[in-house]
């Protein structure tokens, strides 16, 4: 398939690079730090298991439920658009 300019393997990259982008994003969202015993929201004790499992927790898990929310980056490829250099 011809590929005009864009070298070989381009269309790879342009996936592997939306793959890392979507993978420190999640990473950046991860709490850091020390983690609490107890939940900040409704006192409930915080599992062992769960501090072990993501260090820095501070909320239950049914309190982290009804925070958690779909990513609000956008869907758009930049790298695929019509003013990429990879066309």
């Amino acid at each position: 398939m011809a590929s005009g300019w864009a070298p070989d393997g381009a269309v790879q990259d342009q996936i592997d690079d939306s793959v890392s982008d979507a993978v420190m994003l999640a990473r950046s969202r991860l709490p850091t730090g020390p983690g609490e015993i107890h939940c900040q929201e409704c006192g409930g004790e915080i599992p062992e298991a769960r501090r072990e499992a993501m260090p820095g927790a501070r909320l239950c898990v049914d309190c982290q439920s009804g925070h958690d929310h779909p990513a609000l980056s956008s869907a758009y490829n930049r790298r695929g658009s019509k003013d990429s250099q990879l066309r």
